[in-house]
């Protein structure tokens, strides 16, 4: 009998211990969440996507929540949620139409009116990859944090394009989709806390002063209407991969530039984004269920995220001071910075940060043409990660 009870004992103790545990994970994602709906009320950043993932992840983790999967009785019961995820982002279906609003966005003038300014974009890529392998080395000493494929997902943080981010993680089926989400949209939000100190600590105020010429955007139609086609061709080429994400965002492009299509052109800016925006963000909180967010991969992974953008800021800086070694027509280095994917953010930071530092200092429509640039430099990146690293 003493031997039953103490079994007994035990195991409601186990039980008691590990509700307890589970109601404390419970109640740590309901701040998350409230954090994340404060943040896009309060503080204005990113709205549109942190809302809807905060009360998302509200949503996910309520006992036995009916917004997603649940098992009672030996039966499956769909959530709405899980089935919008199956739908929508296990097929990569939301991140691709979503590409096709930002690029119906995206006026890629200043970028035509000066094609070098792409390689600013290019070179601001330096940290995806970089990060990639420091990843990928934690996963070579511990295999039971990081694969490669995960890895590969965590790197793409550092170009701060979300629709990109979401459509490797989800390709990988990496289990901390929802941590690598986070740390994207956070980041891109952050562009004007994180940026103006990474710049000021490699650039000095005579350089952050160089002038630069005004920029002619007058591009004739026919060049940004073959844009977006020479580009989908060149990328699917080069980086079939990428031939996806690089079509729908040169798509949506297109049906701003055609001139027959303003319409659709609005819906796409409009309507169609916003209408994706708001399911991606309750959906992706499908993986921000506390067992799989509340570990200690995603503080690891917040860390290596902060780092790979950072270093894509930092990259596209020094590679700008690289440039001005041998040009004699001096570049404004801060520019550089503008090659992540967070547009028009970056450009306005770097724009007003050029304006500090001199009154007459005009930045915004050169940054501009690096931005873009970047955002197109991020899609190839993550076609050519897409290439480099198969599947589990």
């Amino acid at each position: 009998m003493e031997t039953l009870r103490a079994f007994a004992d035990t195991l409601f103790g186990s039980i008691l211990e590990t509700a307890a545990a589970d109601n404390i994970r419970m109640l740590v994602m309901w701040g998350i969440g409230i954090l994340l709906i404060y943040l896009a009320i309060k503080k204005d950043m990113e709205p549109a996507l942190l809302l809807p993932m905060g009360f998302g992840a509200i949503l996910v983790n309520l006992p036995f929540s009916g917004a997603i999967d649940q098992w009672a009785a030996g039966v499956l019961e769909k959530g709405p949620l899980s089935e919008l995820f199956r739908a929508g982002i296990a097929n990569e279906l939301f991140p691709l139409i979503l590409f096709i609003g930002i690029g119906a966005m995206i006026d890629f003038g200043p970028l035509l009116a000066n094609p070098k300014l792409l390689l600013f974009g290019a070179a601001a890529q330096f940290g995806i990859f970089f990060t990639l392998l420091m990843a990928a080395a934690v996963g070579h000493f511990r295999p039971d944090v990081f694969s490669l494929q995960d890895a590969a997902a965590v790197g793409i943080i550092g170009a701060a394009d979300g629709p990109t981010a979401i459509f490797l993680a989800n390709y990988y089926d990496t289990q901390y989709m929802g941590a690598i989400l986070v740390a994207a949209y956070s980041y891109m939000a952050l562009v004007p806390i994180i940026q103006p100190p990474c710049i000021r600590l490699v650039t000095s105020p005579k350089e952050r002063r160089i002038r630069m010429p005004a920029m002619k955007t007058e591009v004739k139609p026919w060049v940004r209407i073959s844009f977006p086609i020479v580009v989908s061709i060149l990328a699917g080429v080069v980086a079939p991969r990428s031939a996806a994400l690089v079509g729908f965002l040169m798509f949506g492009n297109l049906l701003r530039e055609c001139g027959v299509l303003k319409s659709l052109s609005e819906t796409a800016q409009t309507t169609l984004a916003n209408l994706i925006t708001i399911l991606l963000g309750l959906t992706v909180a499908v993986k921000m269920q506390a067992a799989q967010f509340l570990t200690p991969q995603t503080l690891l992974i917040m860390g290596l995220g902060l780092f790979a953008f950072v270093f894509d800021t930092i990259g596209g800086v020094l590679f700008a001071k690289l440039l001005n070694l041998f040009l004699k027509q001096k570049i404004n280095p801060m520019i550089g910075a503008c090659g992540i994917s967070a547009f028009p953010m970056s450009c306005r930071v770097v724009h007003k940060m050029g304006l500090k530092e001199d009154p007459q200092n005009f930045l915004l429509m050169h940054a501009a043409g690096v931005n873009v640039g970047g955002q197109i430099a991020s899609v190839i990146a993550g076609g050519l990660i897409l290439g480099l690293v198969p599947k589990a």
